[in-house]
């Protein structure tokens, strides 16, 4: 589904890169600008809650987010047809440097609270 066929009232998801019974942490839209989204864990109830925490993200952060997100589901397709293995995730061996270097330029495996 594009984001043109969203319906009324609800986001569009770009990302997902965490994951534990739903989403967990990517980028999303929120009002119509993309955000890192970050579900908030609650330490009394030691699980998660469903509360989300929320920062804008620029759109050169945006572009690397999404080059990394591609990267990943190039993995997946390769793993699930069977051309990788489990332990080159979540990318093939020859654009692991590419993705650890979007990792770090781009800040997108930190948490909000980082």
């Amino acid at each position: 589904m594009t984001p043109e066929g969203v319906k009324p009232g609800y986001e569009y998801v770009h990302t997902v890169t965490d994951y534990y019974d739903g989403p967990r942490k990517g980028i999303a839209n929120y009002q119509g600008r993309s955000h890192l989204y970050e579900c908030v864990f609650d330490e009394i109830k030691d699980n998660y809650s469903e509360l989300f925490s929320l920062a804008p993200v620029d759109s050169e952060t945006f572009q690397l987010a999404m080059e990394d997100w591609t990267i990943w589901q190039r993995w997946e397709l390769a793993y699930h047809s069977g051309k990788t293995e489990l332990d080159t995730h979540p990318a093939l061996p020859h654009e692991s440097a590419r993705h650890a270097e979007l990792r770090i330029t781009g800040h997108l495996g930190q948490s909000l609270g980082d």
